[in-house]
C-alpha cells in the first residue's frame, strides 16, 4: 500500500515519437482518492471487498465538495492556441480505470507503456491501472471557447468512485481564466478491456516467435484463496519480508517455496506463454516487470473451449493488458532480461491480496546485477525498522 499513499512518482523517458509535437507536458497522473489512507483502505478490501474511494486527482489535484465545503483547487494548463502539445497520460489509481478526454479536442495516441505506436486518433482513451499512453493534443478549438474541462471518468463496468463526474481539470488557452462550459464526449464504456487491439499496432514491427516455438509453460486460473486472497494457479503469493527473491538468489538459494510462486527460466531465448483465465465479472490489469511482453490474445469466455488463434505478427506490445471479466489473456515474452521479475494484477487490494507470480530469469546471471554490500544494507535496515515498529506481515510482501 505504500505506493497508493505517495510513494511514486514519474520519470520522462525520451524516446522515438511517431507525430510531432510543439511542447513536452510532461507526465499527467490519473488517480483515484480518499480521505483514508491506502493502508487504512485494504483493511476494508480485506474484510469486505474493494471500498468505494471518494473522489479523485489529476496529478495530484482537484477540488472536493464535502458537503457544501469546497476545498482544494483544479489542476491547469495554459495553451497557445494552434500548438501541439504532448500528454504522457498515467493511470496511477489503487482501483480505478479511467477513460481519458478533453472537452472538444482530439486525442493522437503515438505510444502505450513506452512502446511507440503507428499513431490514430480517438475522442477519448480507456486506461487500466498502472497503464501509460503518450498523447498528442492540438489546441485547435479556439472558435468553441478559450476553456476546456479535462476529464478522468471512472469505467463503472468495474470502478465505483464517489464523484465521477468530478475529476476533472482545465485547460486554458491563451489568457483566459475561466471555469469552462463545455460539454463532455459521449463515451462508450466497453467493460474496462482497455484501447481496442487493432488500433494499438508498434511502430517498430516485430512478431512473437513463430506457433511451434511458443508453447503453454503457464496456464493459470483466478481464484479466491482463504480469507479475502487471490490465487494464480492455486497459489496466493507470498514473498518474506525478511528473504525477497533476489536475495535468495544472491544467496545463491535454490529452494523456492511453493508459496513464492517461482517459474524458473533458465534458458536465454526461450519463450513463454503466459495464459490467464478468470470467472470473476471483473477486469484485471495484468502487468509484468521486466519485459514488453507481447501479447497475443484476449477476449470472453474459457480459453480452451474459444482456442483462439494467437496473433504472432507484430502482435500489441505492452507491459500492462487487460484481463476481460470472464475471460482470457494471452502474452508471450522471450527470456532476454536476467532478473527477477514479477507478474501481477495492477488493482492495489488484489496485489495485497497475492495476486501474482515470480518469473527467475537466468538465474545464474542475476547476481551480478546487484550490489549484493547494498542488498544485505538494505535488508538489514528494513529489518530493524520492522522490529522497531512492531510491524507484522499481513500482506504478499510485494
Amino acid at each position: 500500500m505504500q505506493a497508493w499513499d505517495g510513494v511514486f512518482g514519474g520519470i520522462v523517458i525520451h524516446g522515438p515519437a511517431t507525430a510531432n509535437y510543439d511542447h513536452d507536458l510532461g507526465n499527467l497522473f490519473l488517480q483515484d482518492w480518499d480521505s483514508r489512507t491506502a493502508s487504512q483502505l485494504i483493511i476494508v478490501a480485506d474484510a469486505t471487498g474493494p471500498p468505494t474511494l471518494e473522489t479523485g486527482l489529476i496529478n495530484g489535484t482537484n477540488s472536493y465538495n464535502d458537503s457544501g465545503t469546497v476545498t482544494g483547487d483544479r489542476f491547469t494548463t495554459t495553451w497557445d492556441s494552434g500548438s501541439s502539445y504532448l500528454l504522457r497520460v498515467v493511470n496511477v489509481g489503487v482501483d480505478t480505470h479511467f477513460t481519458f478526454t478533453i472537452d472538444n479536442h482530439t486525442l493522437q495516441v503515438i505510444a502505450t507503456d513506452f512502446v511507440p505506436i503507428v499513431p490514430y486518433t480517438t475522442d477519448s482513451v480507456s486506461i487500466g491501472m498502472g497503464q501509460r499512453y503518450d498523447i498528442i493534443v492540438t489546441a485547435d478549438q479556439a472558435a468553441v471557447a478559450s476553456d476546456f474541462w479535462l476529464r478522468a471518468v471512472p469505467d463503472t463496468f468495474c470502478s465505483n468512485n464517489g464523484a465521477p463526474d468530478d475529476i476533472k481539470g482545465i485547460v486554458h488557452y491563451g489568457d483566459s481564466d475561466s471555469e469552462p462550459t463545455t460539454s463532455a464526449w459521449a463515451i462508450t464504456e466497453i467493460d474496462c478491456t482497455g484501447e481496442p487491439r487493432a488500433s494499438v499496432v508498434p511502430y517498430l514491427s516485430l512478431d512473437a516467435s513463430a506457433a511451434g516455438d511458443v508453447s503453454v509453460d503457464d496456464e493459470v486460473t483466478v481464484g479466491f484463496g482463504s480469507g479475502l486472497t487471490w490465487l494464480l494457479g492455486d497459489v496466493s503469493l507470498v514473498v518474506d519480508w525478511q528473504d525477497p527473491t533476489a536475495k535468495m538468489v544472491l544467496n545463491n538459494d535454490t529452494t523456492f517455496a511453493t508459496s513464492n510462486a517461482v517459474t524458473l527460466m533458465p534458458t536465454a531465448g526461450d519463450w513463454t506463454l503466459l495464459v490467464i483465465e478468470s470467472l470473476f465479472a471483473v477486469a484485471h490489469p495484468i502487468h509484468l516487470h521486466g519485459h514488453d511482453f507481447y501479447s497475443l490474445a484476449s477476449g470472453t469466455g474459457a480459453y480452451a473451449d474459444v482456442a483462439p488463434t494467437l496473433n504472432t505478427a507484430n502482435p500489441p506490445r505492452r507491459d500492462v493488458e487487460m484481463l476481460p471479466a470472464g475471460g482470457y489473456l494471452a502474452i508471450a515474452f522471450k527470456a532476454d532480461n536476467p532478473g527477477v521479475w514479477l507478474a501481477h494484477c495492477h488493482i492495489g487490494w488484489h496485489t495485497s491480496e497475492g495476486f501474482a507470480l515470480q518469473f527467475v530469469e537466468q538465474y545464474s546471471l542475476i547476481a551480478a546485477q546487484y550490489n549484493a554490500t547494498t542488498m544485505d544494507d538494505q535488508c538489514t535496515a528494513w529489518d530493524t525498522y520492522q522490529t522497531s515498529a512492531g510491524l507484522v506481515q499481513d500482506d504478499s510482501g510485494i
